[in-house]
Parts: structure tokens; sequence; C-alpha cells
């Protein structure tokens, strides 16, 4: 039997977080909310305090036994502190400086005189403080603690919430993941006259081009590419709008999928959970396009997917490492400097600097959304690089900055951004210390909380496409796309600097598109499940290329047209490559894709 739930008493209160009615200066962050169990606001200031998080409750007068969520994410310094303000009355803690985890902090028994109270979060440092929730009890139990099923059903109830989904509706195609790749599919979709769900985990659209994170599409782009991905003058994509327009079409912001329901080999829905409310929702679906770029549906589900680098042997590629290794490509976190008009100071940080060391080269900024690898302040030592340093890799591209290779991105991915914010902090606090004179003015104007997540799991579907398909140009008679692009492997593990690629392979072959089979974006094994982007059925060497996000909306437009046949003729993806090839390559060129045939 499972673990009989904490008894929570009528009278107590919890107070996530996401529901604060002000959050002041502090950010909602719930991109890692399946790894520790809610969303949660985060201070995000670059060293300075943010403004207060305020909200506003009514209690009933009594005793309350204080509990509240937090991190420590640097237990050597507790960089992230914080106070929490209850009715005017300081609580007698600081948290996020117990050297702990995720982990609820008891502040002690306050009274309250009952009625409109108001709690407030007060930021102390302005280096990432977080607070999942503030728990009052009459009672002195500990709260559960993690992202389990105990803990999930204690919040439910506290918060009112349905203990199973509520019907979300029911879809001809559900897309999950709202990256260019998902709003090209979704979009697609609509304008074939499909129902559609678009379930994004963010509050914007266009994943790592977004304005969280601001890369521009590369590879094989088209027309529908580019209009979605135009900017707005803030620097948003206009996909938001342009969905919107469409009446098939429901998007669904800030919903993380957690789970799905598989009968027999296909799957009938997916469960989301919305980021402010907590609400559980079931969409329901004939068939499913995983762009999420994780492949989450297939892990969800029970898929067959491929990981890690294969070896030269495994497919004959020339690429390839001599042996297998379980890695992947890390994630990024994109950052900007300024001249201020006046001297800017700047904390010490040597939590920062221990991972930093004594890096002092600002280079691979985005200048702007949608133009990245800028160059920036260098100083001291990082003048003159080291002659052994190999030319390409004194470039000031963006991407150079990465950690996390061989790390799990389904479970570590906050510490995998945590360690890259304290490599810009540490690199940004040498920079001014070594040249104080030449960077009094230097500022950080930006860093992404957020971070772009490269290829690491990949699905397995009829067909792997390889390095030597792309460079012999194989002819393939159920082409769904062509892609564009160079060959782009990063190669983690400086000897020195965890986050940044020890090497880097751009290999143009003959720069010339190339054919990608419809049977490399359907799962060999879930039958209604179709992919679109950085996990298609490739070798990790293939995926290096086909990942850009140009090519992966060719992907999508070739999957939604796939979706509208499967939906006319009552069948499946591998249906429609074994019976109605010819019809899809006519729809895909129809919608604004292409097909190496025409």
């Amino acid at each position: 039997m499972p673990d009989p739930l904490p008894h929570a008493p009528t009278t107590d209160i919890l107070i996530e977080a996401e529901e604060f009615d002000d959050y002041g200066g502090w950010l909602l962050d719930s991109q890692f909310e399946t790894q520790m169990g809610s969303p949660y606001l985060l201070a995000h200031g670059l060293g300075l305090p943010v403004a207060d998080a305020v909200t506003t409750i009514d209690v009933d007068p009594g005793s309350y036994r204080v509990w509240v969520r937090s991190k420590d994410w640097v237990p050597s310094h507790h960089p992230g502190r914080f106070r929490v303000t209850i009715g005017g009355e300081p609580l007698p803690v600081e948290f996020g400086a117990n050297g702990q985890d995720w982990s609820w902090q008891d502040a002690g028994r306050i009274e309250l005189a009952g009625g409109p109270t108001q709690i407030a979060l007060t930021d102390l440092t302005g280096f990432d403080g977080r607070c999942d929730a503030v728990y009052l009890s009459t009672g002195d139990a500990e709260p559960p603690n993690g992202a389990g099923p105990q803990a999930r059903a204690w919040r439910r109830r506290l918060r009112g919430l349905p203990d199973e989904p509520v019907d979300g509706g029911t879809f001809d195609v559900v897309v999950v993941g709202g990256g260019v790749t998902g709003c090209a599919a979704a979009l697609a979709a609509g304008r074939l006259g499909l129902t559609v769900a678009l379930v994004q985990n963010r509050p914007v659209l266009g994943g790592n081009a977004s304005v969280e994170i601001g890369i521009t599409p590369r590879g094989e782009t088209g027309a529908l590419i580019k209009e979605l991905s135009a900017r707005t003058d803030d620097g948003d994509l206009v996909a938001f709008a342009l969905l919107d327009a469409e009446p098939t079409v429901s998007v669904f912001l800030e919903h993380q999928v957690y789970d799905v329901v598989r009968t027999g080999d296909a799957i009938t829905s997916v469960d989301a959970r919305d980021a402010r409310s907590g609400r559980e929702s079931r969409l329901r679906g004939s068939v499913f396009i995983d762009c999420s770029g994780t492949a989450i549906l297939g892990l969800l589900a029970g898929a067959r997917t491929m990981f890690g680098q294969e070896s030269r042997d495994e497919f004959d590629e020339s690429l390839a490492p001599t042996e297998r290794i379980e890695s992947h490509h890390g994630n990024t976190v994109f950052f900007r400097t300024r001249e201020a008009d006046q001297p800017t100071g700047f904390p010490p940080v040597p939590w920062a600097v221990d991972v930093a060391r004594d890096y002092a080269d600002l280079g691979g900024q985005l200048q702007r959304p949608g133009v990245d690898n800028g160059a920036g302040p260098v100083a001291g030592h990082a003048r003159t690089p080291d002659p052994a340093t190999r030319r390409r890799m004194l470039s000031p591209l963006s991407h150079f900055w990465e950690y996390g290779q061989h790390l799990d991105p389904y479970t570590d991915t906050e510490h995998i951004r945590d360690h890259l914010l304290c490599a810009i902090y540490g690199t940004f606090s040498n920079v001014k210390t070594l040249e104080p004179k030449n960077y009094a003015h230097l500022t950080l104007d930006w860093v992404a909380h957020v971070p772009a997540q490269g290829e690491f799991r990949r699905y397995r579907g009829d067909y792997i496409l390889t390095e030597n398909d792309i460079r012999e140009h194989a002819d393939f008679a159920d082409t769904a796309a062509w892609n564009s692009g160079a060959f782009c492997l990063h190669y983690g593990g400086h000897d020195k600097y965890d986050f940044r690629l020890r090497d880097w392979k751009w290999d143009t072959r003959d720069d010339t598109p190339f054919e990608v089979p419809f049977r490399c974006l359907y799962s060999a094994d879930v039958d209604n499940l179709m992919m679109a982007g950085k996990h298609i059925s490739v070798t990790h060497v293939a995926g290096s290329v086909t990942k850009f996000m140009g090519n992966g909306g060719q992907h999508a437009i070739a999957t939604a047209a796939a979706a509208k046949l499967c939906v006319e003729h009552a069948t499946t993806p591998r249906g429609v490559y074994q019976d109605h090839v010819d019809e899809l390559q006519r729809l895909i060129v129809e919608i604004g894709g292409s097909v190496g045939h025409t």
C-alpha cells in the first residue's frame, strides 16, 4: 500500500509562489517542474536584488508553523538568500542558505491576528534565489518534499484540485513542444483543416528561437518557417499571433506534459499540468507529433529511442568516434553585456569564480534576439590565446559555452543551467577585476535563465538516417523533406574549463541539400506517434545537421501532411508510408514544404 498522505487540517494554507499576486522582480521558472516538483519564483537580478514578490491571503486567527521550500543552489556560499515577511513581520530565517537542495525550511511559529495578511519575498543578493512555496500549518508535521506522487497529491488537496486530469478536449492531432518545429507542425496542420492542440511548457513560443533564448533558425527554412519566425519589435516571434488566428488550433502555453495513456501500440492521450494553476488536463488525439526535442512522448510511452554517439563501426561513419561514447550535445546559456553610462560595480562572486577559474573572455554573446555569436570583452591573459588552441576555437561563437554532455537532461537540467550561470558570472567578474579601468562601465545587460538545449535522445524509426546517406545524397522513394547545412559536432571535455567546448567540427560536405525519408519521422513501435526536429531517427552524426531548427521545421510540415492523411484514410503513419507516399509528397509541397523528388 502507498504511504498515507500527511494530514493537513482544513485551516492549513499552501501558498504556491506561482500564485503570488505580484511577482515584483522575481521570474516564474517552471522548466524544472518535473524534476523538483513545482514551478518556483527566481530572483534573477544579475547581482542586484530584485523587487519584492507580494501576495495577500485570508487567514483565521491563530498560531501557525511556517515552512518555506527553497534551494541553496551553491551550498558552499549561499548566493541565493532571501527573506520572507508575513503580516509585516520578517521571519527569523534567511532562506536559501541551509546547504540543502530543494527542501522545506522550518521558520518556527508565528501568531496571526486573522483576516487579509500580506506575504512578501525579499531578495537579498540578486543571484538567483528561489522560492517554491510557503506553508502555514496549525500542526507540526514537515510537509512532503520532492516531485513524487505523495507530494503532488498533498499539493492538489491543499489547492482544491481534482485527483485526476480533467478533460482538455479531443483533437485530430496533438503537438507537444512549441519551438519552431512544433509551431510549424501546428500551423501546417491547422491550415490543412485539422483540429490541433499545441502544448508548450514555456510562456512563449519558439523554443531555442524564442525571446527567452534568441537563436536564429538555420538549415532549410522555406516560406512557412520564415513566416512564423519573423520577430516583433521586442524580439518575440510572431508565431503565437499566427496560430491564434487559426480557428482549429488551440495553444496550451505553460503546460508541461508529464504522462501519456497508451492503449496497445497507440497513444490515446497526453496529460499536461498548467504551471500557474497546477490544474492537470487530459488531451486526446488521433495522431501525436513530438516536437519537444527531448523525445518526451517516447520516454513516457515506452518507444524505442537511441542515446549517445555511435561508434564508427556501427554505421561506417567517418565522423563517428572509434568507440561508442555515452554523451550528447550539452546546453548553452546565452548572455549579453553592455557599457553603462556610469561606472558599475559587481559583487564578489568567489562561488562563481570557482567554476570559471581564470577564464576572462566574454565572447559568444547574443547581440539581440536573432543575432548570436557576438564578440565580447577580453581581459588579461585571455588577450594572448594559448598557441596550442585551434584557430576555429578562438571564434566568438555562442555555443562554445556548453555544459552537461555527460549528464542526464531529464533529471539534471537545473544543475546544468546553474553551472553555466556560475561560469558567466565568474567570467564577468574576472574581466572586471583584471582590467578595472578598461571595464569600469561594463555591466551584465541580460543573462538567459532558460538554457538552450542540445540534442541528446533520438527516436528509433523505420529507417535511421546516417552520415553516408547525407554525404552520398541517398535517393529515397519516401522523401518527406529537404534538409541543408553542415555537420556540426560539439566535443565537450575542455581540459581546464568544463563549461567550454574542447573542439568543434563544422563539415560543410558539398554544401547542398539532402533528402530525409518519411520513415525517419515516425516511431518504429508506437503506431500513431511521429516526431520532428533534433530527435528524429538519425545517428548522432547525421543528427548534427538535421537538428537545425529550419530543418526541423521541414520535418514538421511533413508530419502535419501525414497527420492529415492519417485522419482522412483512418490509417497510421506507417500506413501512409506503405500506401499513400505520392499523396503525401504532393500535400507537403502544397503546404510549403519540400521533397527531394520535386
